[in-house]
């Protein structure tokens, strides 16, 4: 089964003519942020996750710091909210900025704490962090990959050591009588996912048998993460890496038809196409490897080739975005699902910028109707070795080449 996540980044759209400010991350003053407006905003929000839990779909929330695109600083607080108002959905956080953090601990007794108000439900994701805050949260941007594993550790202890107290002591974190209270109510923990960029990146989350999330990756750099996981899953644990161990991430709109699913995939849009940052919040020296620092600093992103602001029919055929009516929509998971080899997850990004309450929950009510059962049959019929004839059959693709991979879905 293909289970569907549905998301928003929560943004504060009532920004000021772009060319008024360098950045949307880390210095625009908050002057421009209206409380008022703010707060209708996050009741809409919180709306649209119980919408999602009453339609059928389970639920994703991030949280990001000193920017307009994300005003959720501090996701445990608005799992919380929902550990208590929703039902059915697992909680997913994805997630939980540990690199960045300085108490992990505090983070294994927040994540702990919610698995049990919401009786189990919660899926507890780890990052690193994105690079832009580096300089907020003042930390260097250099091995963030070793803080965040180092973080990972001492949770998963805390979270399985059940017969008292425990002191821990790494490079980057130190512990004294770890203990926590509550402990988690799934056991022997709630299930964990990370997020991936890389064949290398993933190499740890499949050791640990992890879900491992993609983010926008496309048709370019796709294969090579999941790949990456599958390669890695095999040598440590001597079987096929499972479909439900990784998930990606796309914006999406479904419309009842092809004028009202543009209009809509138009304005989730909105939140690659505000993203203006420069350099030296989105390239501090340290965080990228040297290649793709050198890609980012050509004013391209992780390598692929294709400007943030590109248009909505780039990005469909890129496989950052999912839009159109049903039929196309799911002709269009289904087209990058084939060539990834295959997941069990879909992160559905279904609101962002000026979308409405009311147009968000008809695309997800469209999607749950009409493509979510189709992805269903889909994922009930994967076959390792015809999946694996498929992807032979289908080249590597360059984003040069996108324009007519993507063709048939930009028509």
């Amino acid at each position: 089964m293909m289970k569907t996540w549905f998301f928003t980044e929560d943004a504060y759209p009532y920004l000021p003519d772009a060319e008024t400010y360098e950045s949307i991350r880390v210095n625009l003053p908050n002057q421009h942020y209206d409380p008022d407006k703010g707060a209708d905003l996050y009741h809409m929000y919180l709306d649209l996750w119980c919408a999602a839990d009453e339609i059928g779909l389970d639920i994703m929330i991030n949280e990001h710091h000193q920017t307009a695109t994300c005003v959720i600083p501090a996701a445990p607080i608005m799992l919380g909210i929902l550990a208590r108002q929703t039902q059915r959905a697992r909680l997913l956080i994805l997630g939980n900025p540990i690199a960045n953090r300085s108490q992990p601990v505090r983070v294994a007794e927040e994540m702990a704490m919610i698995d049990i108000l919401s009786r189990g439900r919660l899926e507890c994701g780890f990052v690193r962090s994105v690079p832009y805050e580096a300089a907020p949260a003042n930390v260097l941007p250099f091995r963030g990959a070793e803080r965040l594993w180092e973080a990972h550790d001492l949770i998963m202890k805390a979270w399985t050591t059940h017969d008292g107290p425990f002191n821990f002591e790494g490079r980057w974190f130190h512990a004294r009588q770890v203990n926590i209270w509550p402990r988690p109510y799934q056991q022997p923990h709630p299930p964990v996912w990370i997020t991936m960029g890389s064949a290398g990146s993933a190499v740890k989350v499949a050791e640990h048998k992890h879900v491992g999330a993609v983010f926008l990756a496309g048709y370019p750099r796709i294969r090579e993460i999941y790949d990456g996981y599958r390669a890695a899953y095999l040598r440590a644990h001597g079987e096929a890496a499972p479909l439900d161990r990784l998930a990606y991430l796309g914006l999406m709109f479904v419309g009842d038809n092809g004028d009202k699913a543009r209009e809509g995939a138009e304005k989730v849009l909105w939140y690659m196409t505000s993203n203006k940052v420069p350099p030296h919040w989105s390239n501090p020296p340290g965080y990228h490897p040297p290649q793709v620092a050198a890609q980012i600093n050509k004013g391209t992103r992780g390598g692929a080739g294709l400007p943030l602001t590109a248009a909505l029919p780039e990005q469909i055929a890129r496989g950052n975005v999912f839009a159109g009516t049903p039929d196309e929509v799911f002709k269009q998971i289904k087209s990058i699902w084939e060539y990834s080899g295959g997941f069990g997850h879909l992160l559905m990004m279904g609101q962002a910028g000026f979308l409405s309450y009311d147009d968000t929950v008809r695309s997800m009510q469209l999607f749950y109707d009409e493509v979510q059962p189709r992805l269903h049959e889909l994922v009930a019929s994967y076959d390792p070795e015809y999946m694996q004839a498929l992807r032979e059959r289908q080249p590597d693709v360059e984003f040069a080449d996108l324009g007519a991979f993507g063709a048939e879905f930009v028509r």
